[in-house]
């Protein structure tokens, strides 16, 4: 490959068509720009990361479509400049939390201890589900803040802050841990209510505790499936309590007649 400007570098498609590499050295770190038709627009993209890194009043601001980067790479670029860390996503770093920027104006907000896990995952967006993709599989990244996918925001989780693209672990409030269960004021107490869908949604009782409602839950779908219900139900994981703990509140938990009747 021949070298004919700064920073770009000549070679050839398989199909014997010419490209262009941009790239760039920054504190002995090699950074790649991307790849271009032209020898000018490579050359214009070395010349751009050339500026936003040694410019430091340049910021996130000024970037438009005129400018030949795209925006993540302005993110990486401004980071490291800043920073002195050179990350491959588009995260800036600040004190105890960074920025992921899906887009000038889609910015998700991250504890420190996050980061070497969002460094290495890139995040998509489909509307607002944010997801990675691990092992082949497309994970959901409210997953690893308690959010279950069935979850109602509002109802089973809220942002403390308000602010609905803030993932800090202290900003999100975990509502209802279980499926099928919510809580129900009574005067002055909080009792909890399981309910299941079969062909609508039938009450299975109202209880003292959310692990006894979800206790209760799990009982139901064990005694739908062995009166011939085929659907699939969710089940709750209750972490608290050792096997026979459970076992023994299983056994205690009254079911409702309707559910304990059924026939599918």
């Amino acid at each position: 490959m021949k070298k004919k400007l700064p920073g770009v570098y000549e070679t050839t498609k398989k199909d014997g068509s010419i490209y262009y590499r941009s790239s760039i050295t920054y504190h002995q770190k090699h950074i790649s720009l991307g790849s271009y038709d032209t020898s000018a627009r490579a050359f214009g993209a070395y010349l751009e990361a050339d500026s936003l890194l040694k410019d430091p009043s340049l910021s996130f601001k000024e970037h438009s479509d005129l400018r030949i980067l795209p925006f993540g790479k302005w993110v990486c670029l401004i980071n490291f400049r800043d920073n002195g860390i050179y990350i491959a996503n588009p995260i800036y770093l600040h004190p105890r939390y960074f920025e992921y920027f899906l887009s000038a104006h889609e910015i998700l907000k991250f504890d420190i201890d996050d980061l070497f896990y969002y460094s290495s995952h890139k995040i998509m967006q489909r509307g607002r589900h944010f997801f990675v993709s691990e092992y082949g599989m497309q994970t959901n990244i409210a997953g690893r803040y308690g959010i279950k996918n069935y979850a109602v925001f509002g109802r089973d989780y809220r942002f403390v802050n308000g602010d609905c693209n803030d993932f800090r672990y202290e900003n999100i409030e975990i509502l209802n841990r279980y499926h099928g269960v919510r809580e129900k004021k009574e005067k002055n107490t909080v009792r909890y209510t399981a309910r299941i869908h079969i062909n609508g949604n039938y009450t299975i009782g109202t209880y003292d505790s959310a692990i006894e409602a979800a206790i209760a839950y799990n009982k139901a779908a064990d005694i739908l499936h062995r009166s011939g219900v085929r659907r699939q139900f969710v089940v709750n994981y209750i972490e608290e309590l050792s096997p026979s703990a459970y076992a023994e509140l299983y056994r205690k938990l009254p079911i409702s007649s309707r559910i304990m009747h059924y026939k599918p």
